[in-house]
């Protein structure tokens, strides 16, 4: 798998609209970031290696909906961590959820499936997806993401994504022990 080194801030050259609008989003709160480009992300495992260049443990993103379609959440966790439905389940207070669909993704965040991330919830200025993080990825001093692509992955502050990006989405993540 290719991997570049690691560069801060965004590419020089005009990316994809989703990613562009990431990087100028990023650029105009202030917030910086190293980026590392790869090809496609399509597994955990592909993460890991991206993570061992960029120095942050870049994190599973799942976007899930009970069967009525009639919520849906992001859910930002280690990416090593195992996941079980019923867990985040019952700490919600939700009926069994499932994965959303390619469709959803892309009208709630913008995304195609493989590049899910707390970025995305900057195309989300309706509020209809309700972000849970998991306790362990609040407490690390850095938040690792795909850009809402999953050709490039960043390392951004923990705190600049709660305090700035967050604020300026006006999402109020919900808390999670899995």
């Amino acid at each position: 798998m290719y991997i570049s080194s690691v560069s801060l801030g965004a590419p020089q050259e005009v990316r994809p609209a989703i990613e562009q609008r990431v990087y100028e989003l990023l650029n105009e709160l202030h917030i910086p970031f190293d980026r590392v480009d790869h090809d496609p992300a399509d597994t955990m495992e592909d993460c890991k290696a991206i993570s061992r260049v960029l120095g942050v443990d870049i994190c599973k993103n799942l976007v899930l909906t009970p069967r009525n379609r009639s919520t849906f959440y992001l859910l930002c966790l280690p990416g090593d961590k195992h996941f079980a439905t019923k867990d985040f389940s019952r700490q919600i207070g939700s009926s069994r959820l499932s994965f959303a669909s390619a469709e959803d993704m892309e009208s709630l965040l913008g995304v195609h499936p493989g590049s899910a991330s707390i970025l995305g919830l900057m195309n989300d200025p309706e509020h209809r997806v309700t972000l849970a993080l998991d306790r362990q990825v609040m407490e690390c001093e850095y938040f690792g993401c795909h850009p809402c692509r999953n050709t490039s992955s960043l390392r951004l502050k923990t705190t600049d994504v709660l305090d700035i990006f967050l604020k300026y989405t006006n999402h109020e993540p919900i808390l999670v022990d899995l």
